[in-house]
Order: C-alpha cells, then sequence, then structure tokens
C-alpha cells in the first residue's frame, strides 16, 4: 500500500504523513509542485530520523506521477487510485482495501482538481458531524490508513488459519 500526497501545501502535514507512511510500512508518492521548498534538508527536518524508513518517490507533475502509474514505476504493480476528499461517496469504513491500493491526498487549502478526482478508481469520505468542513489532511490520511491496515491485516490471519 501507499499513500500518494498531491502537491501539499503544508510541511508539518507532509511530515506527519512521512512519519505515518514509516511506522505502518507504506511507500509515498510526492505530487509535485509543494508549496513550500522540498529540498533534503527540508524533508529531513519534518520527516525528522522516520525519513530513512520511508521509500519515497518524487514525480515532477500530475501526468509524470500518472505515467508512473502506467507503467508500474511507483514501487509495484498500481493497484487502485483511492481519493479522501470531503465530496466522496463511498464511507472509508464500508470499503474493502487492498494491498496495492494508493491512499491519495489532496492539498490541504484546496483538495484536487476535478481532473485528479475523476482519475481515482474510488472516492472515499470520512463521516463527520454536520456543518462542520474537513479534517487535516495528515489526520485524514491517519485514519483511513489505520483503517486499511487493519483490514489488510485480518486479511492475512484469515489467510494464515
Amino acid at each position: 500500500m501507499r499513500l500518494a500526497l498531491y502537491q501539499p501545501d503544508i510541511p508539518q502535514n507532509t511530515g506527519a504523513m512521512l512519519r505515518l507512511a514509516a511506522c505502518f510500512g507504506l511507500g509515498i508518492d510526492l505530487i509535485l509542485p509543494a508549496g513550500f521548498v522540498l529540498d533534503d534538508a527540508r524533508m529531513r527536518r519534518a520527516g525528522m530520523d522516520y525519513i530513512d524508513h520511508v521509500a519515497i518517490a518524487r514525480h515532477s507533475s500530475w501526468e509524470a506521477y500518472r505515467e508512473a502509474r502506467r507503467n508500474a514505476k511507483v514501487g509495484h504493480a498500481a493497484g487502485r487510485l483511492v481519493l479522501l476528499t470531503t465530496s466522496g461517496d463511498v464511507p472509508y469504513t464500508d470499503f474493502a482495501f487492498g494491498a496495492e491500493d494508493t491512499l491519495l491526498v489532496g492539498r490541504e487549502g484546496g483538495g484536487v482538481p476535478a481532473e485528479v478526482h475523476d482519475a481515482a478508481d474510488a472516492r472515499l469520505v470520512i463521516p463527520m458531524a454536520p456543518g462542520l468542513r474537513s479534517l487535516n489532511v495528515a489526520m485524514a490520511a491517519a485514519i483511513v490508513a489505520g483503517e486499511a491496515m487493519r483490514q489488510l491485516k485480518t486479511q492475512q490471519d484469515r489467510r494464515a488459519s
């Protein structure tokens, strides 16, 4: 499983998601441009010592990322692209995750454009209290990745027994 960050805006959130990916054993796809300078020193500061424990693939644009997926150059055979979005049509708890899935999160300041939204194989929503806009993108990634990992572990446990 991978976590893809579409044009991240906030370095602290990117760092939190790098740490999440390291702890869960997820690969990361950074789809550029970012809303901040993305050099090795800043990445190391944002990701702390966890950055050495995560496989990061940088993509110069959405188009470059799509091409890498078509050519399966993102670390594995490209599975489904699963967008986390406030306009999703499936609650994340009702979705059956697979080990080849990539969880895609949008920019903190504006999500993803229609082109990216339309390219997703699934669009998941985290149900929230009425009248509230959205969760922090790193928090949303952690919630959904946690559920995905729970499901995948349950699947592994079933196969082992």
